[in-house]
Formats: structure tokens, sequence, C-alpha cells
């Protein structure tokens, strides 16, 4: 697991938190701000798992 992986999930969960709170105090702005972390946050960690993926591909090769 790489740095990228683990700062996308930890925004995702930011995220998911901001996004409940805007929801149970009617804030749309936080809820929105929630809902944009945890998009960044899905394709941080999509970057993370694709580095990966490649640099477990380079370790097959001899």
């Amino acid at each position: 697991m790489n740095k990228d992986q683990t700062d996308g999930v930890l925004k995702q969960a930011k995220g998911k938190v901001n996004e409940v709170v805007g929801k149970a105090t009617g804030d749309k702005a936080q809820e929105a701000k929630g809902d944009m972390q945890q998009a960044a946050g899905k394709v941080q960690k999509g970057v993370g798992d694709a580095r990966e993926d490649l640099k477990d591909e380079l370790k097959k090769k001899p």
C-alpha cells in the first residue's frame, strides 16, 4: 500500500463525515464539500492502485 492509496481512503472517510454532518444539519454546502472530498479520495486511491499494479508488474518481469 502506498501513500496515494492511504491518503485517498482518508479523504473518502473525511468526505463521508462531512456529507453526513451536512445532511444532518441541512447544510448543503458542507454536504457538497463531502461529496467532492469523497470523489477526490476515490481518484487519489485509483492513482495509488495503478502505481501499485505497475510496480507489481515490473517486479514480475525478469
